[in-house]
């Protein structure tokens, strides 16, 4: 077993093993020894996972409940999670109780949240089973639900008490998923390990997939630690999310997956970097190869124009402009501020 902590708010572990779903309560246990677990899933993972999780909880000594919902990005909203707090009310949690999300990053978002909101907070525990959950959204406690207005933009910054990994969950995502997470693995690669970049460059992803989110989780960990309500370095994280989030609402949330969509936008804001003389020549083109590697797209159907215009509700953005990720080169991942009137010629797009 790989084991991590997180110091931040009281701490948490992270435990990475194959098979942990089928003792999870016994971990679970050890940390928040209460009577009632609220298991929050979804559609495609429960009928996978769900049995298993529910049976090793109570078998630890949990009157479970269990809330199911839709599964995709189009059920990420403030009305499902309306329901999951009623749903908790509603079977008596108290203040000393616990959630527990089992799933992919839409999951673990929303349970968070609704934990966080909950009677004022209650604790939660994450056992991500997809790849994007697994190396990056259940580790360091943001929360959210997608507003039609924008991405991840009603949320909360609420710590898990504890993340639960088990690799062998991976065997059961498509293709796609597993694509989808790769996209934040090369993320970090970006802004933080070169090294970590070219292993998933240079070697097949799936034959070292443990170590790939092990590094991806300490990495993020440690910035997690120095950062956590994201003042600074924090900020980081966010490489190619600023576009990515803006083409995923231009596609509804529904025809393209954050992978994809992060993807494209860490070409985006390559290139940008390139042209601004911000970023090393050549490394758009390489982070485009990775990432064709991996079965992701590199650009968007939408003009450049209309992403510049989507990104008005990023959470980033201030009244001035927005404070765009980039890097100088793989591994060195750096904030650049542009100002509103300047983010068009930033990108290369000119005025007629």
């Amino acid at each position: 077993m790989k084991k991590l902590r997180v110091n931040v708010a009281e701490g948490y572990d992270i435990l990475i093993e194959k098979g942990i779903l089928r003792d999870c309560g016994s971990f679970i246990k050890a940390v928040k020894p209460c009577r009632k677990a609220c298991l929050i899933s979804d559609t495609n993972v429960y009928p996978l996972y769900g049995d298993t999780v529910k049976t090793s909880l109570e078998s630890a000594g949990y009157e479970v409940c269990t809330f199911v919902f839709e599964a995709g990005e189009s059920s990420k909203t403030t009305d499902t999670v309306i329901q999951m707090v009623q749903f908790m009310s509603e079977n008596g949690l108290t203040r000393s109780d616990i959630a527990v999300a089992l799933g992919g990053g839409v999951c673990g978002d929303m349970c968070g949240f609704a934990a966080a909101i909950y009677l004022r907070g209650i604790d939660f525990i994450q056992l991500p089973t997809s790849l994007l959950a697994q190396v990056d959204s259940s580790v360091g406690g943001k929360t959210a639900v997608d507003l039609p207005t924008g991405k991840n933009l009603c949320g909360a910054f609420h710590q898990p008490s504890l993340v639960l990994i088990d690799s062998t969950t991976l065997d059961t995502l498509t293709p796609h998923y597993f694509s989808d997470g790769m996209a934040e693995a090369i993320k970090m690669g970006c802004i933080k390990s070169e090294t970590l970049f070219a292993r998933i460059e240079n070697e097949n992803a799936r034959e070292i997939i443990d170590d790939i989110i092990y590094e991806c989780v300490a990495l993020k960990a440690g910035v997690v630690e120095r950062d956590e309500k994201e003042h600074g370095e924090r900020a980081l994280l966010n490489f190619g999310h600023t576009a990515g989030h803006a083409i995923e609402k231009l596609h509804n949330f529904t025809t393209i997956s954050h992978g994809e969509a992060v993807g494209i936008g860490m070409v985006l804001i390559a290139k940008a970097g390139e042209q601004n003389t911000l970023t090393a020549k050549g490394t758009a083109d390489r982070i485009a190869a990775v990432l064709r590697k991996y079965d992701l797209p590199v650009s968007d159907t939408h003009p450049l124009s209309a992403i510049l215009d989507a990104m008005s509700a990023d959470k980033k953005r201030t009244g001035a402009g927005i404070k765009f990720v980039l890097i100088r080169a793989i591994g060195h991942g750096f904030i650049n501020p542009v100002r509103n009137e300047e983010i068009p010629s930033f990108f290369g797009v000119t005025h007629e």
